[in-house]
Order: structure tokens, then sequence, then C-alpha cells
């Protein structure tokens, strides 16, 4: 299978080897990717560095603004189509797929038209000295994207590394990468020169761990574990490149006894729902005052018992899980939730018609869950909602920001001075009042603190994420 693309040709894996393409709605295979080594990764780094130092380093920032803006068009010429890919590939419903088609296109767009207006500084300094600091690319550039939302972030990483100049290597994800490849094609047809974007399908463990350790690559962006955003970060401090890393959640969304519950209800179960709950900005907790958790967890668990699970041409509330492994690990959890009798408050239910082979699992309310289970403070990255109550605002605060994680929360008030208290108080990298968004838009910066990772992306300073800075003085006296 000819899945990867380096200087501009597709290509075989140099071993000859492939890895399966598994559908999760059926557990059916319906192809291969190539299984790219360390040989793969470095022929693909020499043909970035090569576009870098060539005919893509070569282009001024409109120019390449104006690429990005053909392909963010492009890309929605075909838009159906890889909404179909997408959604095959990782399970999701079509309304999903499509939305994260509109995603993609969207960040090409916003890093097209930035990419022009990306300036530097100026800096008053001593008398008959200009002093100037000016952004400079990396040069090349490493993405090790995740399956759940393989076209999403393809825009998310590469969009504004490219705004900036650099030229970039991306490995997606084994278990879902299709969407991927098929963007990578558009590009060509595009037109970005031969090496500007290079992809190598594989393993984490093989290609994505020569990506990170490659001493071409100046810079790494990735997306994952915690547990493998530490293997990346070391493997890059080998030959001192950065990185960005966008790891766990364990997102509270809390909701205060004034709040309003026709708006905040919605919300609390679609944050979950999402892409089957396999997302790291999930709101996975929800955080209720004492006063009115009986109240909420009755009409959340009215809501959860009309949901549907189907695949993705049903375009039901939710699909499968993305393999059998992520399965498994998600009935762990709700094992452990029978053996020590947390309340199984609702679940949803499968649509007529569904795979007993799929990977599916339906969505899951329970609680009250104890504060101190693994329930209320791991990464389940599944369709589990876990209700847990809380006395007072100190008591939320406390309860919010005991886990390791620190990447999203959501604050249900009306109350604008605890509005602005709990947003002070809370560990987290984004905060939402009354909405909850997921990662919110392209303008967005998004990022976390603690397990949940450090770095940037969205918005403008993701392109400071892929630039370093050169300070010049002149001494003109």
């Amino acid at each position: 299978m000819k899945s990867l693309l380096i200087n501009g040709e597709w290509r075989e894996a140099s071993s000859g080897e492939t890895l399966p393409v598994v559908e999760p709605s059926s557990s059916k295979e319906f192809g291969t990717i190539g299984r790219g080594s360390a040989k793969d990764v470095s022929d693909a780094v020499d043909s970035a560095r090569a576009a870098y130092t060539g005919d893509w380093g070569a282009l001024p920032p409109v120019e390449r603004g104006r690429l990005l803006h053909r392909f963010s068009e492009r890309i929605l010429v075909g838009a159906d189509e890889l909404a179909n890919i997408e959604a095959r590939d990782t399970g999701k419903p079509m309304k999903q797929a499509r939305a994260d088609v509109t995603a993609v296109a969207r960040y090409f767009e916003y890093y097209g038209g930035a990419a022009d207006k990306f300036h530097g500084d100026t800096i008053p300094y001593l008398r008959n000295y200009n002093v100037s600091v000016i952004h400079e690319p990396f040069g090349v550039t490493g993405h090790i994207i995740p399956w759940n939302y393989p076209a999403q972030m393809f825009g998310r990483t590469l969009a504004p590394s490219l705004a900036v100049g650099n030229a970039t290597v991306i490995k997606p994800a084994e278990d879902a990468c299709q969407s991927v490849l098929y963007l990578a094609e558009l590009a060509l047809q595009v037109g970005f020169p031969p090496g500007a974007i290079n992809v190598v399908t594989g393993t984490g463990a093989e290609a994505g761990a020569a990506l990170a350790a490659h001493p071409g690559v100046g810079f790494v962006a990735f997306t994952g574990s915690p547990e493998a955003g530490i293997a990346v970060q070391k493997a890059a401090a080998e030959h001192f490149a950065p990185c960005v890393l966008e790891l766990g959640g364990k997102s509270p969304q809390i909701v205060f006894e004034d709040a309003d519950l026709e708006a905040a209800l919605p919300l609390l179960v679609s944050a979950i729902l999402q892409n089957a709950g396999q997302t790291c900005s999930a709101g996975s907790r929800v955080l209720i005052q004492e006063s009115i958790f009986e109240t909420v967890s009755q009409r959340l668990a009215e809501r959860f018992r009309q949901l549907r699970v189907g695949d993705p041409t049903m375009d039901l509330d939710c699909g499968p899980l993305i393999s059998a492994r992520q399965k498994a690990r998600v009935e762990r959890f709700l094992s452990h939730a029978a053996e020590t009798q947390i309340p199984l408050l609702a679940q949803g239910s499968y649509a007529e018609g569904v795979s007993p082979d799929g990977y599916y699992v339906p969505p899951t309310l329970l609680g009250p869950v104890p504060r101190d289970d693994l329930i209320a403070r791991e990464e389940v990255f599944g369709p589990v909602l876990a209700l847990l109550p809380f006395r007072d605002e100190d008591d939320a605060v406390h309860l919010a920001n005991d886990t390791d994680f620190g990447l999203i929360a959501s604050i249900w008030t009306r109350d604008g001075r605890v509005q602005q208290r709990m947003t002070q108080r809370l560990a987290v990298g984004q905060v939402f009042i009354n909405c909850y968004g997921a990662g919110g838009g392209v303008e967005l910066p998004f990022g976390g603190v603690k397990k949940s990772g450090h770095g940037r992306e969205k918005g403008f300073l993701a392109m400071e994420e892929f630039c370093t800075t050169k300070t010049v003085v002149n001494h003109f006296g």
C-alpha cells in the first residue's frame, strides 16, 4: 500500500510491511497502510529539509497564505467524500464527520489569512540603537497526531506550522489515518511543493518514536496520552527540540444551584457524547451542588435513556469506539463501577441493525461517584459520565482541581462574582462560562496544565509556538 508521502511522491514502506485498516462499526478489515520505519522517517525529514531550503522556504508569507486558502477551498469541494472517509475510519456519526471537515477547512482558511500578518516587535533601547525581535521558523517540524480526530488534527497542527514557513512531517495514528492520506493528496493537487508536507504511516513505537528522536526535526507537536507524551518529550530533548504536548483531560462541568438548567442539560450531555467520549476535552465529570444533585441527576438520566448508538450511516447520538482495545478499556471501568456498587443511573440503547462485532459501548451515566474513585480521577476516554456532588464554592474548586489533569472546565451559574472567582481559581487551560466548547473555535488558544500537557495550539499563539525568535540590535551612532 502506497501510504507514505515523501518528496511529493506516494510510496510503500521501505520494509514492505503493512498494517491493517479496520472499520470500528463492524471490526472488518477494509485496507492496509504501510508500516513506516526509522528509514522512512529519515527520508521524510530529508525531504522536508530540502523543501525548507528550496522552493517552499523561498515563498513569501503572502504566497504561503494564498496557497493555504486554496487548500481550504479544495477541502470543501471534496467535503462529502472526506466526511465519508472520516466516518468509516473512525466510526463517528456522519454529522460529526461533516463538522470535522468544516473544521479542517477553517484551519487552513484562518492560518492562510494570518500568514502575512504575523509580525515581530521593536524594543525601545539606548540612544542610537534600533532593536527588533523577529520570528523565524524552526525549519522542519514533526507532527504526531491521534486517531480520534485525524482530519481536524491535520489542520490544527499543520496549518500554523506551514503558515510561518516550516516544512512538515506528519505521523498519523495507525488506527485511523485515511482522511490524512486524502488531505495530503489534495495538498499536492493545489500546489504545495514536494516536501512541504510529508506523511509517514506506521506505529507510534516505530515511526512516531523515530520522528520525535530525529535530530533534523526542530520542533515536535504531539497529541495523545500522557504516557506517550513523556516518551516523545524525552526523545525530543535528546536533540534539544521543543514540544507542544496536548495530552489527556478529566474536565469538570460545574453546576451551581442557580444555573439555567434548560441551557445546561443539553451541553452536559453533548460534552461527553462527542466522538463517543473519545475526546481529551470531553466534559467527563459533572460536579453538581448538593441542593440540586437529585434533580439534575434525574433529568440527565432521562436524557441518557433516550440516547441511541449506531454506525456512522445511521447518524445517531453515538458511534462505536475506535478499536477492540479501546472498548476493553472502557468496559474495565464499567466493570469496576459495578463491582464497587457505583449507582448506574441510566444507559443509552443500541439501534436495530447494529453489528454485534462493532466496538460499541452504550452512553453510561454513573453517580454519585466517590471522589477518590478512579472513575472520578482517571480518563476513561469513552461515553461515561460521572456525577459528583459538592457543597459550596470552595468545595467545587477543590474537587475540580483534584486530578492530575487540567485541560478544560465549564462553570454554570448566573452569579457574575462566582464566575470570576472560579475562573481565577481553576487550574485549567480553558474556562467556559455557561457554555461548553470542547476546545472552542480555531481562534481560541487551546492547551492544558499539569498532566494535560504544555504549549498552546489554535489562534495566533500556535504560530508563536512553531517559531523561534531572533533579537537584532543595530547600533547606528
